[in-house]
């Protein structure tokens, strides 16, 4: 797999290159933003927000206005803004400065994974005569008060608006939108939306949760349920 590494500090770049390259990657450096939206991204992107000439948040943006690598943020930032940002611009995940190797390398592989199976199942050809029996259609649209969740079309509306969603946010909303009111545990959320070998911070369950409540146009839609976890609660209901 080639790797784009966009990152300016050359006592984290140098040894991450050489640990990515005993795994099997072919890494690529860059240490400015403006080299990182000049080079061919590759497979997989791993982008530092804080770059000398310019935010890793316009460079995610630029990225991807042009291509669907799967990118992750690596930063020292602890703003929820910033890891909100990023996400709603498309980057499939996150990793807080200082992470291990392998930690990194586990959600590589997770992503690849998530971002990976879409595209062969688009592109597969059918072949007539071994062709599986037909999957049943997921059930109706999921409604709670004036939220409609369409797990078929992946269409969220919001009293007859459209709400626009990442693939994340709109699985963990789906999920929770299954019982309303049930209170899903933190680790059970992690585990059905993105994989049982997730590794390291709970913290990017918490971002897409914030980024979900902005998005519903009202906190209360989300309710915290302190050391559990979360529950989907309609305003007023």
């Amino acid at each position: 797999m080639r790797v784009l590494l966009v990152e300016d500090d050359e006592t984290i770049a140098e040894p991450l290159a050489d640990g990515l390259g005993r795994y099997g990657f072919t890494v690529t450096r860059c240490a400015t933003g403006a080299e990182a939206l000049s080079t061919p991204p590759g497979d997989f992107v791993l982008l530092d927000l804080g770059l000398p000439d310019m935010d890793g948040i316009d460079v995610c943006r630029g990225l991807r206005q042009v291509s669907p690598v799967p990118i992750i943020m690596l930063t020292a930032r602890g703003g929820e803004a910033d890891r909100i940002v990023g996400l709603e611009l498309g980057a499939d995940d996150y990793l807080g400065k200082p992470f291990s190797l392998r930690e990194l390398v586990a959600r590589m592989r997770a992503v690849t994974r998530r971002t990976a199976a879409p595209a062969q199942a688009s592109t597969a050809v059918p072949v007539r005569a071994q062709a599986p029996a037909p999957v049943p259609a997921p059930p109706g649209p999921l409604v709670a008060g004036p939220l409609t969740v369409d797990r078929r079309t992946r269409h969220v509306h919001m009293a007859g608006e459209v709400v626009a969603l990442t693939p994340k946010e709109f699985d963990l909303l789906a999920l929770l939108m299954q019982d309303p009111g049930a209170v899903f545990p933190r680790r059970l959320l992690l585990e059905a939306v993105w994989e049982a070998d997730f590794f390291g911070s709970t913290k990017t369950l918490d971002v897409h949760v914030a980024a979900l409540r902005r998005k519903l146009g009202d906190s209360a839609w989300i309710e915290t349920v302190r050391g559990v976890g979360f529950r989907l609660v309609a305003p007023g209901g």
